[in-house]
């Protein structure tokens, strides 16, 4: 038997949630529906996608190389049905768009692939810099549209912003740590440990704010600007991170495992989304790209 959309679908939620129960309760579903449609398709696949322990479930490396598969086929069918939705762009035109570190490869590089499909013959031209950088730019008309982060965004009273995806904080950690196996991870278990910062869109600031809100010191043993160099540190277990889940990837790219956990915590949210000027007329091109990231959001499992 085949492999169906619906279980790719269920696949796709219980890899980004990093739980059935979590998945179930996004898809407005039962637990027991999920849990038969990944035994269906690791059974067609022959392969198993997830690791069962009692804490949950953990995606295997082949769970891993399948993601990008169903995440791909996933945005096809996505493509195909807005194919045939609403007015195509007009021909010609130019799009200049801005987007923050954090989010160029997690965001916005399926955005713009699905962007240049849909308006081939529209002039696209991208530039990534700090959050207060690209606000001046939009504000001052030299930008179209902006995907960046929004959790900290300066200027609302000039600025209109859409939600695309909403990312809670989480705890990575080298294979075999202690806290791996921890029932309940505390912030205090965290001060105790070097931790790896990443210091684009003031994540290593709002880090700090966080912990030190919360009563606890971070030990930083090292400072990157490079998703990629905190996988490999915490993965060799030169230091444990506090990052976005948009970011998580359980593997470095040397292959090690990278394991995830929540903290016991009230952990803040990133929250990525559309940047544009209030009142400001868009041209058709941004129009285009504004209505393609509302799709992509609405069609992203839940």
């Amino acid at each position: 038997m085949a492999f169906t959309l619906r279980q790719l679908q269920y696949f796709v939620a219980v890899a980004e949630q990093g739980s059935v129960t979590r998945a179930a309760h996004n898809l407005s579903i039962s637990q027991s529906s999920i849990t038969e449609a990944l035994k269906e398709l690791e059974s067609d696949l022959g392969v198993s996608l997830f690791e069962r322990h009692p804490r949950g479930l953990s995606i295997t490396h082949n769970g891993h190389q399948f993601l990008r598969h169903a995440t791909r086929i996933l945005a096809t069918v996505s493509d195909a049905r807005n194919s045939f939705t609403g007015e195509r762009a007009v021909a010609g035109g130019k799009l200049n768009i801005g987007v923050t570190s954090l989010v160029a490869g997690y965001v916005l590089s399926d955005l713009l692939a699905r962007y240049r499909r849909a308006c081939p013959e529209v002039d696209v031209t991208a530039i990534e810099d700090n959050g207060g950088y690209l606000e001046h730019l939009l504000i001052g008309g030299e930008l179209d549209v902006a995907v960046m982060v929004i959790s900290n965004l300066r200027d609302r009273m000039a600025l209109q912003a859409e939600i695309l995806e909403t990312s809670p904080y989480r705890l990575w950690l080298p294979i075999g740590h202690p806290l791996v196996a921890a029932d309940i991870v505390t912030v205090a278990d965290v001060a105790r440990e070097p931790l790896i910062m990443l210091t684009v869109d003031e994540i290593e600031e709002n880090t700090g704010k966080l912990l030190t809100a919360l009563g606890a010191r971070p030990q930083v043993a090292f400072r990157t600007r490079s998703v990629e160099a905190v996988r490999s540190l915490v993965a060799t277990g030169a230091g444990i991170a506090l990052l976005p889940d948009l970011v998580y990837r359980p593997w470095s790219l040397e292959g090690d495992r990278i394991e995830s956990r929540d903290v016991s915590a009230s952990l803040p949210v990133v929250q990525v989304g559309m940047v544009w000027r209030k009142g400001s007329s868009l041209p058709q091109s941004a129009r285009d790209f504004i209505g393609i990231a509302e799709a992509m959001r609405s069609a992203r499992p839940r």
